[in-house]
């Protein structure tokens, strides 16, 4: 959706989805850096108060009235472009299908879905053309999703329509065991679990948002990812019962994932006591800031502990404000950031049957001579923390050992 004429050529997969006696209802999301201009422009004329809002809340609301307008346009401009085709087609915005949400403008999440107005129009051979990333709150105003907001609508349309299959086009060919902008020899995935790319969006990889795959887990919606460029298959992500069969013929490591958005944190000398964790993480939690890795150090006399954490880049100051006054309140000795970080995780559904996975990880970062800062992991997945200019190095180590290069 860069310009008029990708606009055009995405057009033309809705008119063979056509030919082939499909219903498509289509989705789009803003044209390219569109978002970003319109909240450059709703930052600049909140900046422009000269007292601070009464209500907060209502900044927000009219925020998201001038972020929605991107895929509003482009809705129009999608309609326009299949009508030039000379297919019926008409757009529609949140709002008027409804789209309910709750009223946390910006970042907003789907409360129902009445898809009679959609499915009616589909069944008259006219194609829907929906605004993503929009919807509207109980109080009657227009809700944005947050980003990736597009991807969700399209996956709770899917859900309410009773569809086949979701379709994400987008500008790479699927999922990949790993960035292939980083390790060169990464492959496309023909199948991936809803666990499996739940935890790969989660640990860093873009290609899908986390609260679509969670949405499409949660609904049952098959959902593929696939180019806008190409008319091959891309990766289908389903349940796991429908690629159980291969699980004997895969790598028991599908993926790797990797973030460059964490901030490493230490509080050290926190009084060793029950409940200091709780009291520690509290202003963290009101503060809507989102701790990730965590790892507990108790002093050897037992009076003392220290606690590591990860938290985003983006929330570091913020953590380290609340942090400094609470720490001090609580005791602790002092609070100090570590120098640039990155968390890799390997992920698989192979890993809940098979032992040594972790053991290897370590072997493949210590034969590279990388550090491991702080470890976590899930039933089908283990992160690690490590320097952030060792991280390519790491990926292609472990891409390498894990045997997910291509051939």
């Amino acid at each position: 959706m860069g310009d008029l004429e990708r606009i055009a050529h995405s057009a033309r997969h809705v008119e063979r989805a056509l030919g082939k006696g499909r219903r498509p209802v289509v989705v789009v999301s803003a044209m390219a850096g569109e978002t970003d201009r319109l909240a450059a422009l709703a930052a600049a004329a909140a900046a422009c108060r000269s007292a601070p809002a009464a209500d907060p809340r209502e900044s927000d609301a009219e925020s998201d009235v001038v972020l929605a307008s991107g895929e509003q346009a482009a809705a129009g401009l999608m309609a326009l472009t299949l009508q030039s085709l000379g297919l019926a087609a008409r757009s529609w915005q949140g709002w008027q299908i409804p789209i309910a949400t709750d009223d946390v403008h910006g970042r907003a999440h789907v409360l129902k879905v009445e898809a009679a107005a959609l499915l009616a129009c589909a069944e008259r051979g006219c194609v829907p053309v929906v605004a993503g990333f929009q919807g509207v709150g109980g109080d009657g105003r227009i809700a944005t999703l947050g980003r990736g907001g597009s991807d969700l609508t399209a996956v709770v349309l899917a859900a309410a329509l009773g569809a086949i299959r979701c379709d994400i086009y987008t500008d790479v060919e699927g999922v990949f065991t790993c960035d292939p902008r980083v390790v060169a020899k990464a492959r496309k995935l023909d199948k991936i679990s809803y666990e499996e790319m739940l935890e790969m969006a989660s640990q860093g990889a873009k290609v899908l948002h986390a609260r679509a795959v969670a949405a499409a887990m949660n609904h049952r919606v098959r959902l593929q990812v696939r180019s806008t460029f190409a008319t091959t298959p891309g990766t289908l992500v389903t349940d796991e019962d429908e690629i159980v069969d291969e699980i004997v013929e895969r790598q028991v490591v599908s993926g790797i994932a990797y973030s460059r958005d964490d901030a490493k944190v230490t509080v050290i000398g926190l009084p060793d006591r029950p409940g200091i964790a709780a009291a520690l993480f509290r202003p963290l939690a009101e503060a809507d800031i989102n701790v990730d890795m965590i790892v507990q150090n108790v002093s050897p006399d037992g009076r003392t502990t220290d606690l590591t954490f990860t938290v985003a880049r983006g929330d570091l100051a913020h953590a380290l404000q609340a942090l400094e006054d609470n720490g001090r309140a609580l005791g602790a000795q002092r609070v100090m950031t570590g120098p640039g970080v990155a968390k890799l995780s390997v992920i698989g559904i192979g890993m809940r049957s098979h032992a040594g996975v972790a053991s290897r990880m370590f072997e493949a970062l210590a034969d590279e001579d990388i550090n491991i800062q702080l470890i976590s992991t899930s039933e089908i997945k283990i992160s690690v923390l490590i320097a952030e200019d060792r991280l390519e190095r790491a990926l292609i180590a472990l891409h390498r050992a894990y045997g997910l290069d291509a051939p």
